[in-house]
């Protein structure tokens, strides 16, 4: 992997030259980890003149949570606790005889600009602005791999949930079941706080799990997902509980899923954002759901849970090959529940088969 994310700082190396900075430095944590292969607790990575940094303030541990540093980075532990490695990275860098630094202003704090400043006079700060996130976008073969490895987690996960007694159940019971199991099956952890809802409270996007029990005729809905080697997916079903589905939650649960199938099918290199969001919004639309909508239909995949491409009504920019994203329309009926259907895909021209779907739990309504 080392010449893996060499070849990534390089990029962002010329990204940088052609903004007139000889070197950068990094702070966001997953960007620090897409180039430099680990990011321990406030680690940062200089790009500097002669030599690439990786300054922390403990010796990286190694576990595969935290990842391991590319061996060809030297790796500098602050002296002292409490040292800010970001300020010690400017001071490297006119160790170097760097006369301008790229950073990002997006995650670098107030003081910390204002520490560097007094460290370094002398040292022209740039913006570097989203140019790391840009480049996470299309994901390597190696990354989307991780993906598939932790959404085989998160269905493995979810489908020995769905084999249990749930009824008397509380969401909060489920959610943490659910983590758990996805420990047990290799995940480094969840991606994000599962959510689970039950009753009047499913088709909530986000909706933390509450000490409401699961009761017969309700509908269950259940947003998980795992993290491994860094790398996380999610996945999202809606379920009825004991008993055959009523003709509104049938009815509610096929208009939500052809809204789902018609963003996944959207899904094709050179597709532009907006319209993938439009597939499957127009749908809903269609059936008199418009509002209490989800901002958006999707988002990508990666280091972060929440990641650029955004399927959103007014996004902007295309699809490329290999960019994993989430389908995950939604509609939610106040004081009744509602339905949502997650998915993570990847991208793929039609001549490969199409997008690649990688959370594979069933997408029928079955009656648990």
């Amino acid at each position: 992997m080392s010449e893996v994310y060499a070849a990534r700082r390089e990029r962002l190396r010329e990204r940088c030259a052609a903004g007139g900075s000889a070197t950068a430095l990094v702070t966001r944590p997953a960007n620090v980890r897409y180039l430099a292969g680990a990011a321990p607790r406030g680690a940062v990575l200089l790009l500097g003149r002669s030599e690439d940094l990786l300054l922390c303030g403990a010796p990286p541990s190694g576990e595969a949570g935290e990842g391991r540093p590319d061996e060809a980075l030297r790796v500098r532990v602050m002296p002292r606790a409490g040292s800010d490695a970001a300020v010690a990275a400017a001071d490297a860098a006119i160790a170097q005889g760097a006369d301008s630094l790229a950073v990002e202003e997006h995650h670098l704090t107030v003081t910390r600009h204002r520490a560097i400043g007094l460290v370094a006079p002398g040292l022209r700060l740039a913006d570097l602005g989203g140019a790391v996130e840009q480049l996470r976008v299309i994901k390597d073969e190696e990354e989307i791999s991780c993906l598939r490895i932790g959404a085989e987690i998160a269905d493995q996960a979810l489908g020995e949930l769905l084999e249990s007694i749930l009824v008397g159940r509380t969401e909060r019971h489920l959610a943490l079941e659910l983590e758990r199991r996805l420990v047990d099956h290799g995940a480094d952890g969840p991606a994000f706080a599962t959510s689970v809802g039950t009753g009047p409270n499913s088709g909530r996007r986000g909706h933390r799990p509450t000490d409401r029990r699961v009761e017969e005729g309700d509908f269950l809905s259940v947003c998980l997902g795992a993290t491994y080697r860094g790398y996380r997916c999610e996945i999202g079903r809606t379920f009825v509980i004991g008993t055959s589905p009523a003709d509104w939650q049938i009815d509610l649960y096929d208009l939500v899923f052809a809204a789902q199938r018609a963003g996944r099918e959207a899904l094709v290199p050179g597709a532009a954002y907006r319209d993938v969001d439009r597939a499957a919004r127009q749908v809903l639309d269609s059936a008199g759901h418009t509002e209490g909508l989800s901002p958006l239909t999707g988002h990508g995949v990666g280091l972060e849970i929440d990641e650029d491409p955004q399927l959103a009504p007014a996004a902007m920019g295309k699809l490329d090959t290999c960019v994993p994203v989430t389908v995950e329309p939604g509609v939610h009926l106040p004081g009744r529940g509602g339905v949502r259907i997650d998915d993570t895909l990847v991208v793929r021209p039609e001549a490969d088969g199409g997008p690649e779907l990688l959370t594979i739990t069933t997408k029928e309504l079955l009656a648990l």
